[in-house]
């Protein structure tokens, strides 16, 4: 039964192919790197519905729009259980194709023996068992190779190759783009872009460690028989050209990109009048998921507790916007550490106006996380006119590169006292901070437009296509 039958545009229920002739534009298939999309879909709580309609805070879509203004077309490929026939859906904001696709018959088994035995030991399954919950530090160390080494061999099974193939061949794509390397779908779509003879790239999203040892000689064929890796971060190239040995001609340093014209900075006085936070107040914004460690919110509310005990007669304004899988524990601590100021909506928000809103009432935003892959979050807040603080994960040092001068300050990660420090600076020397508002801007307008990289995109994902006029189909 397909549960997303209220939503749907077309179910394809004939087998034939359409015409290689019936799109005008060249097509490029786009594969997300989870088992099934429910999942991910799942751990922000939101519905397939909300994801058609409105859903855009995601490099996924910056993708879609910039290679939209150079002229290609992008289909978003999702693996669902949800469905049991190919069906496809419109994502309104892009007006991009989505096409679901039911897992392999093998992989609703595998589901149900891994609900049924991993979950005994507290395996989460909504959020593919992310943690062993046992209290046995033993027990917990012997099951979490286990669960990583299930998780590798689900994301393998999960993907209906022959079934996908049959669609790409119908979508009349030009070249397949993973979102992960680091994922077992990308070792899945090389081997299938070898049947068909189609070019695979994958990008790097924050996926930089092999899931489990069942990955490791499939993802060392699939780097070296793959077109290319989109990597937007010198840290990164550097580590996959040693583990690797990838050719540096294989590799393409592009951002991601944020749309600049949607991206923009409201009237502080008004966005502040609707928030209810006075004009005279000093405010700190960020928005995304929450994952206190990954993210590193412990730190952030550490350096704001710092803050505040510094500035005892200021009024001071900690604006959170996002939920996630960690939100109850998030909840919990900020109540048991007291702290003042904290204004957190904690929900999924799809409305970008909504946390434009937030982000022009505030005087500097934060990014305090340890890990990233090229995080979207820092960049809308710049072209918000923002200045960032932010930890040296991943992918900052790329966004902020030479710091002060690209309008942000980078800190070690881990480390709320400097975290503390440098956001009290932007906060307590205003014109400072709007220097450094408006550096931000004019570095995400000559470096992450979507013109910029729509143009870097098509430019390395269609130049072998093009070399690759025959098909095979399976």
């Amino acid at each position: 039964m397909n549960k997303y039958s209220g939503l749907q545009l077309t179910v394809q229920h004939d087998r034939k192919l359409s015409s290689l002739s019936q799109f005008s534009e060249p097509t490029i298939a786009l594969l997300h790197c989870y088992d099934l999309i429910d999942d991910f879909l799942d751990s922000i709580n939101i519905s397939f519905e909300t994801f058609c309609k409105e859903f855009v805070g995601s490099w996924m879509f910056g993708y879609i729009n910039a290679l939209k203004q150079a002229g290609v077309r992008t289909v978003l490929f999702c693996i669902s259980a949800r469905v049991d026939q190919p069906s496809r859906f419109t994502h309104v904001p892009t007006g991009a194709l989505i096409c679901v696709l039911p897992p392999s018959g093998i992989y609703h088994i595998y589901r149900a023996v891994r609900r049924n035995s991993l979950n005994v030991y507290g395996a989460r399954e909504a959020q593919s068992f992310k943690d062993i919950q046992d209290n046995s530090t033993i027990r917990r160390s012997l099951l979490t190779p286990v669960k990583d080494l299930a998780k590798s061999l689900g994301t393998y099974l999960s993907t209906p190759l022959g079934l996908l193939a049959r669609e790409l061949r119908r979508e009349n794509c030009q070249a397949i783009l993973c979102q992960e390397y680091e994922y077992a779908r990308f070792d899945s779509c090389v081997l299938l872009g070898k049947m068909m003879r189609l070019p695979v790239f994958a990008t790097f999203q924050g996926g930089d460690r092999t899931q489990s040892f069942l990955e490791v000689l499939p993802r060392n064929l699939a780097f070296r028989a793959c077109t290319g890796a989109i990597v937007a971060t010198q840290t990164e190239i550097g580590r996959i050209q040693s583990r690797y040995e990838i050719k540096s001609s294989k590799i393409a340093r592009i951002f991601n990109p944020v749309d600049i014209v949607a991206w923009q900075a409201s009237d502080r006085t008004e966005a502040r009048a609707v928030l209810g936070i006075p004009l005279d107040a000093k405010v700190i914004a960020w928005h995304g998921r929450v994952e206190i460690k990954r993210k590193g919110l412990d730190i952030l509310l550490n350096a704001w507790q710092q803050i505040c005990g510094e500035r005892p007669d200021q009024d001071l304004r900690l604006l959170l916007v996002g939920t996630g899988s960690d939100a109850e524990q998030f909840r919990q601590r900020i109540a048991t550490m007291q702290l003042k100021g904290v204004s957190w909506l904690n929900e999924f928000v799809s409305d970008r106006n909504v946390i434009q809103q937030y982000l022009s009432a505030a005087n500097v935003y934060t990014l305090p996380s340890r890990q990233e892959g090229f995080p979207v979050a820092p960049i809308e807040a710049m072209a918000c006119g923002l200045p960032v603080v932010a930890a040296d994960a991943p992918g900052v040092s790329d966004i902020l590169d030479g710091g002060e001068v690209s309008g942000g300050i980078v800190v070690p990660r881990e480390d709320s006292t400097a975290l503390a420090l440098a956001l009290g600076r932007i906060l307590d020397d205003e014109a400072w901070g709007r220097e450094l508002g408006k550096r931000a801007r004019c570095r995400v307008e000559s470096c992450f437009s979507p013109e910029t990289v729509g143009k870097q995109l098509r430019d390395v994902l269609l130049t072998q296509s093009l070399q690759n006029k025959d098909v095979i189909v399976i």
